[in-house]
């Protein structure tokens, strides 16, 4: 329960067609066996305490009393048991009977909601023998306690206020207008459903990607459970189903025809912060009864899976998204040409990783406008700190495109300012680097104005979080191509291009995709070599692209970003992980007012940090609570 993370579990017991004792004994086995991965909610399958393929035989007041019994010592072993479980069964109230699903916990009923929609085409005749819900809330006896009936009611935890929910049953995910909905707006953050949905060629792919979609929808986990192969062969098969997904992704899946459960761990917190982008949507709705209910307090074993590159592609759909990429920036960048009434653009190649990647993008954009590749002028700027190999791979790279090329050597330049400016040569200060990345783009802007072109910033999103940038050098650009782009996949990006690239440009995209990120400001070392080591600085981009991920595109506390970095990452111990993070709070705080005057630059995933886009914040704001958050709760 600890950072927003419920520990939710889909059980589909094995049954016994109007077997209500046994399947009874399975139902609270399965809540013991629950209890044992320390699950706090439960969902079991709809019509589970009797089966659901029982037809005529849910008029027999033999089978709804004997449900009744069975209900009673369910929520009887549910004491002590510090989970919210849901269990279907048939209940009759007044002469109807109805198809309900019981909220249970801690040896109490919390409420019984009745399915809504019944189907009653092809194979399904639920009209003959049930009643859909009723539009309200009643409150009924059950088992010697009094209790809401009705589908407008949330299920509320006291202490952890985002774990609220609400349950809906097979058909109603079906409609046009489903039940849970309604029950998102009013709040609750996991929709359960208790199915009975049979098995046919096709239908589990439809069903994961309606689940996937609807739980995206309405920002919301949830939890399906189907019912297995005990239900009745007669005319339908059931293989027991389970999704669990969390805002239109699946967290766990079952197999079909496989007696098991699945478990996962559904972030509540993390689904409140991005309804809180929408807040206008959520609202109190007076139609709903909301019946709380407390569990313990605990940190909850993780087993969902995180990627420790959240920004680049997996692999079965990686080819395509790294295309996507590489044609997003391509065609923003085409069009600012073209409304720009640009000639050509001009960009800096240091035979890195980002400026390659511009360079990419720029040759793909003249491809798009059908102009030369020659109105791409690349301009390579050696000084004090260029290496042979970067050096090499810019030249090479530039005459494999067939762009236009030019050599500009800076030493002079830069030594006669540091003269004019009374900097000692051998200071290897901040000063010794900065003049010259602003040099470099003295040269740019000039070359730009004489060949009418744009200047093509190289900088990227990580750098861009880091603040690692010579404000008003490299920091600026007449329009930025990879600023939406973090470092993780800019390397992922040009290895991609040399998978689609043949010969010696293959051999020298890979080996720019292997060399040390660097902005080579100080001198190499004796035989050539870069010596200034960009992560050696500032730390890890792999960490820092998660922690910008999670910290900003998730909203996540610095001390949950710990533990998930702590999860995920074996190669850095706590301590490393801590320091890097901090590193980066701060650093993400300070440079701000780097961020407020960037310039125009597309925008190629969930995450920008122009202020035009996405992130608004001043600059003079300081970092002392989420550096106080990290440090009191690790």
């Amino acid at each position: 329960m600890k950072n927003g993370f419920v520990k939710v579990c889909a059980y589909s017991p094995d049954v016994k067609i109007a077997d209500t004792d046994y399947n009874k004994k399975q139902i609270i086995e399965a809540m013991e066996k629950a209890k044992d991965d320390e699950v706090k909610l439960l969902v079991l399958p709809e019509l589970s305490i009797t089966g659901y393929t029982l037809g005529d035989l849910f008029y027999q007041d033999v089978l709804l009393n004997s449900a009744l019994s069975a209900l009673e010592d369910i929520v009887k072993a549910s004491k002590g048991l510090d989970m919210l479980v849901f269990v279907g069964m048939p209940l009759k109230h007044q002469s109807n009977i109805y198809n309900v699903a019981v909220a249970i916990f801690d040896g109490n009923i919390l409420g019984v909601v009745p399915k809504t929609y019944l189907p009653n085409y092809n194979e399904f005749y639920e009209k003959r023998q049930f009643t859909p819900a009723e539009k309200d809330t009643i409150h009924i006896t059950l088992c010697n306690q009094v209790v809401p009936f009705g589908t407008k009611l949330i299920f509320a935890d006291k202490e952890m206020k985002s774990f609220k929910v609400a349950c809906e049953i097979c058909e109603d995910i079906w409609v046009m207008n489903s039940p849970s909905t309604s029950h998102a707006l009013a709040g609750a953050t996991i929709i359960v459903n208790l199915s009975a949905s049979n098995e046919l060629i096709g239908k589990a792919s439809f069903r994961r990607s309606m689940i996937s979609q609807h739980s995206s929808k309405l920002i919301a986990g949830y939890v399906y459970t189907s019912a297995g192969m005990g239900e009745s062969t007669a005319e339908t098969v059931y293989a027991g189903h389970k999704i669990i997904a969390e805002d239109g992704y699946i967290l766990a899946e079952s197999k079909l025809f496989v007696e098991d459960n699945i478990t996962s761990e559904i972030d509540v917190d993390s689904l409140e912060y991005e309804r809180s982008k929408i807040a206008d949507c959520i609202k109190d709705n007076p139609e709903y009864q909301v019946i709380e209910f407390n569990t313990k307090k605990t940190e909850c074993k993780l087993s969902r899976r995180y990627s420790k590159t959240p920004f680049v592609p997996t692999k079965d759909n990686y080819n395509e998204r790294c295309d996507l990429v590489l044609n997003i920036q391509a065609y923003a960048l085409a069009k600012r040409i073209e409304r720009s009434h640009s000639s050509t653009v001009v960009l800096g190649i240091s035979g890195g990783l980002d400026s390659t990647l511009a360079l990419v993008v720029a040759v793909r954009a003249m491809d798009i406008l059908k102009r030369g590749k020659e109105n791409v002028i690349g301009v390579t700027m050696p000084c004090f700190g260029t290496s042979n190999r970067t050096l090499h791979n810019a030249e090479h790279l530039m005459e494999l495109l067939g762009i236009t090329s030019m050599k500009i050597d800076i030493k002079q330049a830069v030594l006669q300012h540091f003269k004019d400016i009374g900097h000692e040569n051998d200071s290897y200060d901040i000063t010794y680097e900065n003049c010259q990345a602003r040099e470099r783009t003295q040269i740019l802007m000039d070359l730009a104005n004489k060949h009418n072109g744009l200047v093509i910033g190289t900088g990227d999103l990580s750098e861009s979080a880091l603040g690692w940038c010579t404000y008003n050098g490299d920091h600026m650009s007449m329009y930025s191509v990879n600023c939406g782009v973090p470092k993780t996949l800019v390397a992922h990006l040009i290895k991609y291009q040399a998978t689609i690239s043949e010969g010696e440009l293959k051999d020298i995209l890979t080996d720019i995709a292997n060399t040390d990120i660097s902005p080579e400001l100080l001198p190499p070392d004796s035989k050539g070599n870069i010596q200034q080591k960009t992560e050696d600085k500032v730390g890890p981009y792999i960490l820092h692209d998660f922690f910008l991920f999670y910290l900003i595109r998730k909203g996540m506390a610095p001390s949950k970003v710990y533990r998930l970095a702590n999860y995920v990452f074996d190669e850095f111990d706590g301590e490393t992980i801590k320091k890097w993070l901090t590193v980066f709070i701060k650093r993400f705080f300070t440079q701000q007012f780097k961020r407020d005057c960037v310039p125009n630059g597309v925008k190629v995933g969930t995450v920008s940090l122009s202020p035009r886009a996405d992130w608004r914040m001043p600059s003079d704001a300081t970092a002392t609570l989420w550096l106080k958050e990290l440090e009191e709760n690790i």
